[in-house]
Formats: C-alpha cells, sequence, structure tokens
C-alpha cells in the first residue's frame, strides 16, 4: 500500500494560493492507475443498447475515455501534462447498468490517477449522452480509483 503518508494538501503554496506542485527535481518511473465508473441503466435502456442510431455506446464510450485521458491537463487546471505511453477504457454491459473500466500509464515525473478517473467519467458521460433520448434517470455512480503504481507515495490498490 501508500509507502508515505501526506500531511498537507499538494496543489497550495506556503500562502494558501492554489498552485502547480513542481515536479522538475523527480526522477521519472513507470506509473499506472486504472479507475471503474458505473452507469445506472434501466432495463429498457439496456435492451436497446445493440440498436443505438447514434452508434455503438460502448464503443463510442471508449474513444471518449481515451481521448478524455490525454487531454485532462487541459481539464483540471493543476494537472499536468503527461506523455501517456498507454491509454484504454473497456465497458462491458452488467446487470443494472454498464461499468466502465479505464487503464493509463506513462513513464514520468507525476501519476496518472487523474487521467484514469477522467477516462472513466468522461466514458460515463458519454455513455449518458448516447442513452438519455430513452431515459432522464440515468445514474452515474461509484467513480474511483482502483489501484496505482510507482512514484513516492508507492503502490495503492482499492481494498473494497
Amino acid at each position: 500500500m501508500a509507502k508515505t503518508k501526506q500531511t498537507k494538501l499538494s496543489h497550495y503554496d506556503e500562502t494558501g494560493q492554489a498552485s502547480m506542485v513542481d515536479v522538475s527535481r523527480k526522477q521519472p518511473t513507470r506509473r499506472t492507475a486504472a479507475a471503474t465508473a458505473f452507469v445506472e441503466l434501466s432495463e429498457a435502456v439496456l435492451r436497446a443498447l445493440p440498436a443505438n442510431p447514434k452508434g455503438n455506446p460502448l464503443e463510442v464510450a471508449r474513444f471518449a475515455g481515451i481521448q478524455a485521458a490525454k487531454r485532462t491537463s487541459e481539464l483540471i487546471p493543476m494537472c499536468h501534462p503527461l506523455p501517456l505511453t498507454h491509454a484504454d477504457v473497456h465497458a462491458e454491459i452488467v446487470e443494472n447498468g454498464v461499468r466502465i473500466t479505464a487503464t493509463v500509464a506513462t513513464v514520468g515525473v507525476t501519476g496518472v490517477e487523474m487521467e484514469a478517473l477522467t477516462a472513466a467519467s468522461i466514458a460515463a458521460l458519454t455513455v449518458y449522452d448516447i442513452t438519455k433520448a430513452l431515459d432522464k434517470s440515468i445514474v452515474i455512480r461509484e467513480v474511483r480509483l482502483e489501484t496505482k503504481t510507482g512514484g513516492k507515495s508507492g503502490d495503492y490498490r482499492r481494498s473494497s
């Protein structure tokens, strides 16, 4: 699990102003992260997924998630732009909805947790967008980091 425990938020300077963390002194290491999201859908929407006129929602969501991972630093102000070496999204129909898993990797000086979380979130929002015409009560839930490897804080694996 985590090697070190932070005692303060990292994105604030000594005066309390938000700031981007200076990672220029860190050595590059391989870093990975996986995040998941769940899109709760009605039975009617689940039955309609294969015949959606906007295209295969799961494949469109996969592409959207990959694109989102690559553009995370444009969406979240204090994220560093990272050269990703891998990004993938898997979306599968499960009981009561769609389970999304995003995996991201880099060799760099900072982690890819935000890229994985952004990929899972945007993929889930894409499923919502493509299916909202059938049902407005869709719920996106359980967006969470599952694993991360590399870096000073060490490896993390969600226990539940």
